[in-house]
This record gives C-alpha cells, structure tokens and sequence, in this order.
C-alpha cells in the first residue's frame, strides 16, 4: 500500500496525513481554512518539499473558496504568508510563484472562475508530481541490481511528495519489478522521520528494511553491506550543491570515502538554477526543545544551549548521479564506479 500524503476532498478543503502522529496513528486532517494549512506546513504535518509545493498551490485555492475575496490584493497577500511558512525547500516558492503566474495570464474575473482557475492549476502540480515521481522510479531503478542494499536518510517517499516518492520511488519501482533489495534507513535525528515515517512506508509496501541510528552507516559501509545511497533534495543549486535533511553531508562523505555511489532524487521543480551555489541556499533552523525534549522526554539538561539546523549541505562533487523525471545527471563522482 502506497499512502497518499496530501488530496483535494472538494473546492473548499483538503485532506492531509497528520505526519507528527505517525508511526503510531494513521490520522488525516480535513483543513479548510488556509492558515491551517500554514499551520500544518510550520509544524511539519506535511513535510518534504514536493508535498509541501502541493499543499501551498492548494492553499491559495482553499484561501479564495474559505473568504470569497478574490480580489488581486488578497491572493498576493495569502501568497506571501505561504512562502514565509518555511525558508529552505524551493518548491514552495515554485509552485505559489506558478500558481500566481497562472491567475494572472487567466485573469479570472469572479469568483466561480478564480476558484476553478486556482483549483485546476493546484490539481495539475499534484498529477505533474506524480509523474515526475513514477520517472524518478523508473530511472532510478536501472541502477539498483537484483540483491543489492540501499542506504536511505530521512524521509523521499509517498509522504513526502505527490506520488510515489523520489528516493524511495526507486526503491517502489524496484520491487514491482520484483527485485528483491535490502534497504538500511537512517533514524534521522532529532525528529526521525527515517524510523518514524521511512520505516513506516516500506513496510506498509512489504519491502525488506532495518533501521539504523544514524551513526551507525559508516560501520555498515566499511563492512561492505552498502551498495548505493540514495537521498531526497529540498532544493539543488546551479553548480550541484543540495539542500536536504540534516545529515546528509555525513552520508555522503563517508558514501565517497568507501567509493560507493551516492544519488540525490529530485523533480525538475526542486533546481533552483537562479542560485549558483549552497552558500545561497537559506537553511532553517528548528527550536532547540526539538533536541532537549523530543516527543516530551527530556533528554537534556534545562539551559543548556542547542544549535539545531533542519538541513544541511551537500557539495555537487559528492553525487555520483542526480536522478530525475528526465533521467540520470551527472554530478562530481559520475566518474567513478556506480556499483560495488
């Protein structure tokens, strides 16, 4: 079973899955009013920057149908509070800016028509998503052989996106051509969505996966029990460096020092060709108590000082391929070898 993070239930809500509840409830969010969709976005209830890209294009359709303004003032306002609902993921900002640019060449002028033009545009991000994911899949899986093991970080699955995922849509594909693949997944400290949401998906799907704490992937590959990594992206500079969940850069360093493969799988919406490098790239940072007192258990003295950023960098010439809906990109390791 592949869920479905994010649908459209009719021209004035959306459905989420609530995914701070998981893995323990499977509970859904009927959200009719925009600012609960801001919400949602800021308290990581969607998360992975596809879906997040969804839930904003939906946002300002459910903002028209939830006020019945439809005026030029208030669908720019409503854009602006969704983009400042999180800094780093470039396909938030993508895909208001494409809904905003297609109300404009459309220029409805009353309500029944802003709100079809919105919704049929916020519709088509969803279904484009979907296909770009299947690419993804497909593309990707022509590197994994029959009996190999994949490394993952964090959560690029169907939660995360408008289909079946971009780092674990490879791993789908896979098994539906009926390989069979071990995959390791990274706890993913401080919020694990690696062990929480990960682990979660692939075993709703009933493909084999251990997981790991996040220290523990450099022992695996020494060991030689790694084949590939693939990870997700947030946003992907001009020159290759990416932005993904805290923990990545680790990865792949330790991914280049044992001369493993590293991919980042990602839609086109997620390079961002107007910066040239990571340096640009604007990293969020999330409250401390997310380190201290995780879940509710403290596990930190009071007072003590947290630095807790909820991404970080990774040099392009650290990615052997970049796969997306177009194919395989060559990254700075696409020279080396591609397999162990």
């Amino acid at each position: 079973m592949i869920v479905k993070a994010i649908e459209k239930l009719n021209d004035k809500s959306i459905r989420l899955i609530d995914q701070t509840r998981l893995p323990n409830e499977l509970v859904y969010l009927n959200l009719d009013d925009y600012h609960d969709i801001i919400t949602a976005i800021k308290k990581l209830q969607v998360r992975g920057a596809p879906a997040i890209g969804i839930a904003a294009a939906c946002g300002m359709a459910v903002a028209v149908a939830q006020s019945g303004d439809y005026s030029a003032q208030y669908i720019k306002t409503v854009a602006e509070e969704l983009k400042a609902s999180r800094p780093t993921a470039v396909n938030l900002f993508w895909a208001v800016d494409r809904m905003l640019t297609h109300w404009r060449i459309e220029n409805p002028d009353n309500l029944e028509k802003t709100l079809a033009c919105l919704w049929n545009e916020a519709l088509a991000i969803h279904e484009e998503d979907k296909q770009m994911c299947r690419s993804i899949g497909q593309h990707g899986a022509d590197l994994i052989k029959e009996g190999q093991s994949v490394l993952t970080h964090c959560n690029a699955g169907a939660l995360a996106t408008g289909g079946i995922g971009t780092a674990l849509g490879v791993l789908y594909v896979c098994h539906e051509q009926g390989k069979k693949l071990h995959v390791y997944a990274d706890e993913t400290r401080p919020l694990l969505q690696g062990a929480r949401l990960t682990t979660w998906e692939l075993m709703q799907s009933g493909i084999d996966v251990t997981l790991i704490c996040d220290n523990t992937a450099g022992m695996l590959m020494a060991q030689g029990k790694i084949n590939h990594v693939i990870v997700g992206a947030d946003r992907i500079a001009a020159n290759g460096d990416f932005a993904n969940k805290i923990g990545t850069y680790s990865v792949a360093v330790l991914a280049a020092e044992h001369s493993i493969p590293f991919y980042v799988a990602a839609p086109a919406s997620t390079f961002d060709l107007q910066i040239a490098s990571g340096d640009e790239i604007v990293i969020e940072e999330r409250l401390g108590s997310e380190v201290t007192e995780g879940f509710g258990i403290r596990t930190a003295p009071d007072g003590v000082k947290v630095y807790s950023p909820a991404f970080d960098i990774t040099p392009g010439r650290l990615v052997t391929y970049y796969i997306s809906d177009t194919g395989l990109q060559p990254g700075g390791r696409s020279s080396r070898p591609t397999s162990r």
